[in-house]
């Protein structure tokens, strides 16, 4: 099993999406920042990382949103994703095809990827508790 992160990041009443590239594996789905966490990398650092890495930001992480475990075809991750805050810089694009900010009334419009879908459920539930 793959432990993966991924950051929830909101502003506002919108949370940040990133559409995979079309050279990796689900090419073009929609997804949060975040990816593998590394041998000797606790969770909290590897999405750090991944922040970094992928969107050019420095984010502190908060708690647990949501765990979820998935299988796809090739892998099965157990994928954590996170509240986080972005603390400094501008999301870029260094390695998706697309970012977005979208509302959680938009999520129809996108095409995640697969384990991504509960995880959009409860964000869903959660912001009609909230309105």
């Amino acid at each position: 099993m793959t432990e993966v992160v991924a950051a929830l990041i909101w502003d506002e009443n919108r949370f940040l999406i990133c559409q995979r590239p079309a050279s990796k594996a689900r090419p073009l789905l929609w997804e949060f920042v975040g990816g593998k966490v590394e041998p000797r990398e606790t969770k909290e650092q590897a999405l750090v990382r991944e922040c970094r890495e992928e969107l050019g930001i420095t984010v502190q992480v908060g708690s647990v949103f949501c765990e979820v475990t998935h299988e796809y075809p090739d892998l099965t991750v157990h994928l954590t994703l996170f509240h986080a805050v972005i603390s400094s810089g501008t999301p870029q694009k260094l390695e998706h095809n697309d970012i977005r900010w979208i509302t959680p009334g938009e999520i129809p419009q996108y095409e995640f990827c697969p384990a991504d879908v509960a995880i959009l459920e409860k964000i869903i539930q959660s912001s009609k508790s909230i309105s």
